[in-house]
């Protein structure tokens, strides 16, 4: 099946996910820091700390004490060392272009700034900037490589090429489709798998291979 397939598929199942949720530009951008080795509901919780202080806003954080902004997102954890890369980021997306950029060189100023790595900095350029990048996280390589889709290494630019070369560049199925995988594995794709519920077990391999999970 090809990968425009199954995203038809998860679509059909789940519907849309109009994912990123957030009500603005800065929201996303600040929403990509917090999520870092954490979970949504954690972000959400400091965001809405950001939001009742009023302060969910680039140009208010660039102002803020980093104490002060550690603790408004101290539920998102890791948050001294957030607070730290949320001020450093808010002051350079304040001087940079980077709405007006291409792409790769919108994406090598924010890989050049601390702190940010290719998940964040392609999920800022799509869902901040709309730019056409497809966002991988271990929730992608988790279900392609179950399903059976065999890579050279499961390496963050390994997915990201693949992804990139087999669809074609549509910013609306690009968000889509991330989020998408994302409530795939909430909801049958998880650690400990559960395929009697999958919306894709019929063409996946792992299910086929094994009648015991680990762990």
């Amino acid at each position: 099946m090809k990968l425009i397939e199954i995203y038809e598929k998860l679509l059909a199942v789940y519907g849309p996910q109009f994912w990123w949720p957030a009500e603005t530009q800065d929201e996303v951008i600040i929403g990509a820091i917090l999520t870092q080795n954490t979970n949504w509901k954690n972000v959400e919780k400091a965001i809405k700390n950001l939001k009742n202080q009023n302060v969910c806003d680039l140009k208010k954080i660039i102002s803020l004490d980093q104490d002060v902004l550690a603790n408004l997102i101290q539920p998102s954890g890791y948050f001294n060392q957030k607070a730290k890369r949320l001020i450093n980021l808010a002051q350079i997306l304040n001087k940079a272009e980077i709405h007006d950029d291409n792409l790769w060189t919108a994406r090598e100023k924010l890989l050049a700034i601390n702190g940010i790595g290719p998940e964040t900095a392609d999920s800022i350029l799509l869902y901040a900037f709309d730019k056409g990048i497809f966002v991988i996280d271990a929730y992608t390589i988790r279900v392609f490589s179950r399903l059976g889709f065999v890579l050279s290494d499961d390496k963050y630019q390994t997915y990201q090429d693949f992804f990139m070369k087999d669809l074609k560049p549509d910013v609306k199925v690009f968000k889509e489709y991330h989020g998408l995988i994302v409530n795939h594995c909430k909801v049958s794709c998880k650690k400990k798998p559960e395929c009697e519920q999958c919306c894709l077990k019929r063409i996946c391999q792992f299910r086929s291979r094994n009648l015991r999970f680990p762990s």
